[in-house]
């Protein structure tokens, strides 16, 4: 019996390129929920499926983010009722914080949505100064998220308790293991535990790092692609960049349009297990141009 190659591995046999390939979302809201996931886990999950349909509804109206997260190893669900963590993150350039708080997860839509997604603290718990690392690991999305990932989280289980998660769906199944990065918001994909424990200790020291990296949540594929070709033109790994369409600004006033250009990327390869081969086309960065600030 010949076995088809996972996406991810034939992803890194032919070095897709990752920028450009983040999910979008101005804030993130993590909720625990033990048991298992199906594929559309808000609704396909233990959690109460009217209240995980009103999340994701509220949620895609605002351009925020709603993952379910559960720690790794044995995933029991007693059913009982009883307080979930709930992470509650902005990513905003600059000005990103993250809340935690035990609560019921019925009280998550007492948020304003809106005002979460422009960079307004809820109030719903805690602030918390420690990045967090959501790792994917939803199979029934795609095989690779499970296989790759929770061997991921788990070896990092030790050393990082409360600091790595198991989460659902992020995108980007053929860059298996991948993860967001919390508050900042940037995505990453081809984790290991060594890179994985890089992520952790340079974000605690308020740095980003641009290898391996998807983009971040905040900005559009666009403006993910230009926000990493300027950082990586500059050797920039400070919280100082935003972006606007493809002209990324640093806080000292400086500003670059960068040339952003899609194209294809040959030869064909399926986008998740089990999918028809595609050519995929992808966002690449063409140029970097120094604009002179009008006098």
């Amino acid at each position: 019996m010949v076995t088809e190659p996972r996406c991810a591995a034939v992803s890194a046999d032919l070095h897709e390129p990752q920028a450009g390939t983040a999910a979008t979302a101005a804030a993130w809201i993590c909720l625990e929920q033990p048991g298992p996931w199906g594929r559309d886990a808000l609704t396909g999950s233990h959690l109460d499926p009217e209240l995980g349909a009103e999340l994701g509804r509220r949620a895609e109206a605002a351009g925020v983010r709603v993952l379910l997260i559960r720690r790794p190893g044995h995933h029991a669900d007693t059913h009982r009722p009883a307080p979930r963590r709930v992470y509650v993150a902005s990513t905003a350039p600059g000005a990103s914080w993250l809340e935690r708080a035990d609560t019921d997860p019925r009280r998550l839509l007492e948020l304003d949505f809106a005002a979460l997604a422009a960079g307004r603290r809820p109030g719903l718990g805690e602030v918390s100064g420690e990045p967090l690392l959501m790792v994917c690991t939803n199979s029934r999305r795609d095989v690779c998220c499970a296989l790759w990932g929770r061997p991921l989280v788990a070896a990092l289980s030790a050393s990082h308790p409360e600091a790595v998660w198991e989460c659902t769906h992020t995108g980007g199944h053929r860059f298996s293991p991948t993860g967001v990065l919390l508050p900042t918001g940037y995505l990453y994909g081809r984790l290991d535990v060594g890179f994985a424990e890089h992520l952790l200790h340079e974000a605690a020291h308020g740095r980003v790092v641009t290898r391996r990296c998807r983009g971040r949540s905040a900005f559009d594929k666009q403006g993910q692609v230009a926000e990493l070709a300027v950082r990586e033109r500059l050797g920039e790994d400070r919280d100082v960049l935003t972006v606007h369409g493809t002209t990324v600004r640093h806080a000292d006033g400086r500003v670059w349009r960068v040339a952003v250009e899609s194209r294809d990327l040959p030869p064909a390869r399926p986008g998740s297990c089990g999918a028809v081969p595609v050519v995929p086309t992808r966002l690449v960065a063409t140029g970097v141009q120094r604009l002179v600030p009008v006098a």
